[in-house]
Order: structure tokens, then C-alpha cells, then sequence
């Protein structure tokens, strides 16, 4: 009697097809609403800007996410230099679409804003506004140069060494209002004293903070787990 060689796995099998959008993404959907219906109906206006203030909420909380993503991904561009790690730019890849995401909100807002308080959509010899587009763009050809580079490793070390120095605007622009004559307002979080606004405000920015970082993880799952699945699937194809 003859005993069957074990049963392996078909690799023509179809993958096991998961939600892009899981229950980490709508928590922080609501958490997002919740946002919104506490700074529109609760918080009050600012004494200047009136409603026009509340914009805040949204504008610096995009911003805060898309700088820890491209910390991130410069982070993970480290380690593949190091380490040649794949999974490494998995992770850097993901890191910068979300990033993306999140600084053209940054920069949407911010126009918005612009056009209300200083009636005009971008003024561009403010040094924060254009050093913030420059990032932008850094970022968004970040991934244009992974979609033209088919060699794996190739693409894997440009992008590495172009994440790396996307993340050295950062500094430069929060300095930016420091270093230069603008009309942009510092900062009233992010300083060395205490923070400038009210407890209401400072209330709602928190929770602003805490519901955009988490879209940012529910995205960055999302896009990894997306990566991962993308890769074996390359991978099954090729082995075929």
C-alpha cells in the first residue's frame, strides 16, 4: 500500500479576497463625523475669523498624519537601503500614497482658508505655502518613478533614496514662519510654550488629531494589506 504525497497548496487557487476597507476605516469614519459635529455645532468661533476658523480642524489635522507618514516612509527607506527588506517598501510605498492623501487635503484647506481670510488662493512668495506644494510634488513623483521603474530592486532603491530626502522639507517647512517674513500665523500648538488656544478649542483640535491619525492607520492597513496581496499575486504568476 502506497501512501499519497501530502496535498499542497494549488497556486492556481484563487487568494483569499479581503475587504480594502475594514472595520478600523469606519471606526475612524465616525470618529471623523464626530469631529465635524463637534466643531461646526459646539466650538465656538473665533473672535476674528469667525466661522472661517473652524477650517483649522481639518487643515492641521491633515497635515500631522501626512508628516508621519513621510516619516515613515523615510524610515522604511532606511531600512531597505540597509536591510533590502521588501517589506520595507511595502510599507514606504503605502506610506507615501497615503501621504498624498493627506497633504492635498492640507493644501486644499489651506486655500480655502487663504481665499477667506487673506482674499487670495495661493500667494506665492509665502515661503510655508510653497515649500508645502514643493513636498507635494516630491511625494506625487515619488510614485510616478515606482510606476516607470519595472526592476524590482531598481525601483525599490530610487524610491528609497527619493523618500529619504522627502522627508528633509519637513523641518524646513515648519520653520518657514520662523525663518522668513510671512504672513502666515505660527504655530499655537506646536511651540515651546504652552498652547495658545482655548480649552474648547484645544479640546476639538485634540479630537481632531486622534480621528485623522486614525484614518491614517485605517489607510495605511488598507494600502499594506492591498501591497501584500498585489506581490503574492506577482509572485504566483510568475512561479506558474
Amino acid at each position: 500500500m502506497t501512501i499519497p504525497p501530502p496535498r499542497t497548496a494549488d497556486s492556481r487557487a484563487p487568494l483569499e479576497v479581503k475587504p480594502v476597507l475594514d472595520w478600523l476605516f469606519w471606526l475612524a469614519v465616525l470618529a471623523v463625523g464626530a469631529l465635524y459635529v463637534r466643531a461646526i455645532l459646539i466650538t465656538p468661533m473665533d473672535a476674528l475669523q469667525g466661522n472661517a476658523q473652524k477650517i483649522y480642524y481639518v487643515h492641521i489635522a491633515a497635515w500631522l498624519p501626512a508628516y508621519f507618514a513621510i516619516g515613515v516612509m523615510a524610515l522604511m527607506s532606511v531600512v531597505y537601503l540597509w536591510l533590502h527588506d521588501e517589506r520595507a517598501d511595502r510599507l514606504g510605498e503605502a506610506c507615501a500614497e497615503v501621504a498624498l492623501i493627506f497633504l492635498s487635503v492640507g493644501l486644499t484647506t489651506g486655500m480655502i482658508w487663504a481665499r477667506v481670510i487673506w482674499g487670495a488662493w495661493w500667494v506665492w512668495w509665502e515661503m510655508r505655502l510653497t515649500l508645502a506644494l514643493f513636498l507635494w510634488f516630491v511625494v506625487a513623483g515619488y510614485l510616478v518613478m515606482r510606476g516607470a521603474i519595472e526592476e524590482d530592486h531598481q525601483r525599490a532603491r530610487y524610491s528609497a533614496v527619493l523618500g529619504v530626502l522627502s522627508a528633509l522639507l519637513i523641518p524646513f517647512i515648519h520653520l518657514s514662519v520662523y525663518l522668513f517674513s510671512t504672513m502666515h500665523p505660527k504655530p499655537i500648538i506646536g511651540k515651546p510654550d504652552k498652547p495658545s488656544l482655548p480649552s474648547e478649542m484645544l479640546i476639538t483640535f485634540l479630537i481632531s488629531f486622534f480621528a485623522f491619525t486614525l484614518l491614517y492607520f485605517a489607510f495605511l492597513r488598507s494600502r499594506y494589506a492591498y501591497a501584500v496581496e498585489r506581490d503574492a499575486r506577482a509572485a504566483r504568476i510568475e512561479n506558474a
